[in-house]
């Protein structure tokens, strides 16, 4: 496998577990609330702390972030690992970073964002953007099946 393949199959795959793991852990998937290494165990602590990333807006509209923010990181990493338009999907994780970067900013400051490598995550999605075309992908199988028709 060459270094551009692995490279992009690795980021792709980091980039889905960060997410898919902050899922998990907001569904108590990790573990119960309180327990080692757990940020929320539930779905109650977690709309409490998105509220307050989100301290700017109304808790109704925290709460539909939640939810939005929620769907997205599902959705994207599933798109991520299989591949397809992945130059859109990991743009708009991206962005979605970088959002969640700007909230954590100005509600707690620049070093939360800074110490999670929130900023770094964001960079690597849109990196990943940039690549193109990878033979483990999607993407890839849909440029062979029409090239062979």
């Amino acid at each position: 496998m060459k270094m551009k393949t692995f490279s992009q199959v690795f980021l792709r795959t980091a980039l889905s577990v960060s997410f898919l793991s902050a899922v998990a852990d907001r569904f108590g998937l990790w573990g119960a609330p309180g327990s080692k290494s757990v940020s929320w165990g539930n779905w109650s602590n977690f709309l409490e702390y998105s509220n307050s990333v989100n301290s700017f807006a109304s808790p109704e509209v925290g709460t539909l972030l939640a939810y939005v923010a929620t769907a997205l990181e599902i959705l994207l990493p599933l798109l991520l690992i299989i591949g397809y338009k992945l130059k859109w999907v990991s743009l708009f994780s991206g962005i979605l970073l970088v959002s969640f970067a700007i909230a954590m900013t100005l509600s707690f400051g620049l070093k939360p964002p800074l110490d999670y490598s929130v900023f770094t995550g964001a960079a690597a999605a849109f990196l990943l953007s940039t690549i193109g075309s990878c033979n483990y992908s999607l993407d890839n199988y849909i440029l062979a099946k029409n090239k062979e028709a």
